[in-house]
């Protein structure tokens, strides 16, 4: 019971340790870094941008299953007909892969797995240029 006081220090000095980058942001009045994307290309998106923002992994992956599992490759959504595709549908408006893509990911801190299969649209031209070369074209 002598070492009480210790503990509770010790959990005091931990709880103001991990919580300081909170409350030394708070206290400094620091707003988060704000995200800029690049402009898309396209008239809108095939949702709102809000929604898209927080569930298009969701909107890929049931695409990805609808496709692969079922086959069906169109969605109609909003009277407009979408063929369920990342890099024809998503890609064709939102061009660069690195300043749309790849910063919004590292904002957030996510890695996705996208491009383990897919391939980006500025890849694909390093790739189809390549495989031309190797041809002897």
């Amino acid at each position: 019971m002598r070492d009480r006081p210790w503990i509770l220090l010790g959990l005091a000095l931990f709880a103001a340790l991990v919580t300081f980058p909170l409350w030394y942001n708070t206290a400094l009045g620091v707003a988060p870094k704000e995200l800029e994307l690049e402009k898309a290309r396209g008239d809108a998106c095939i949702y709102e941008t809000a929604y898209m923002r927080e569930r298009h992994m969701d909107v890929l992956m049931k695409w990805r299953d609808e496709v692969v599992r079922r086959g069906n490759r169109l969605v109609r959504i909003g009277g407009k007909t979408f063929e369920m595709s990342l890099t024809k549908t998503c890609l064709d408006c939102h061009r660069s892969k690195e300043r749309f893509c790849d910063r919004c990911h590292d904002y957030a801190a996510v890695t996705p797995y996208c491009w383990d299969c897919h391939v980006a649209p500025e890849q694909g031209r390093v790739v189809a240029a390549r495989a031309r070369t190797a041809e002897g074209r």
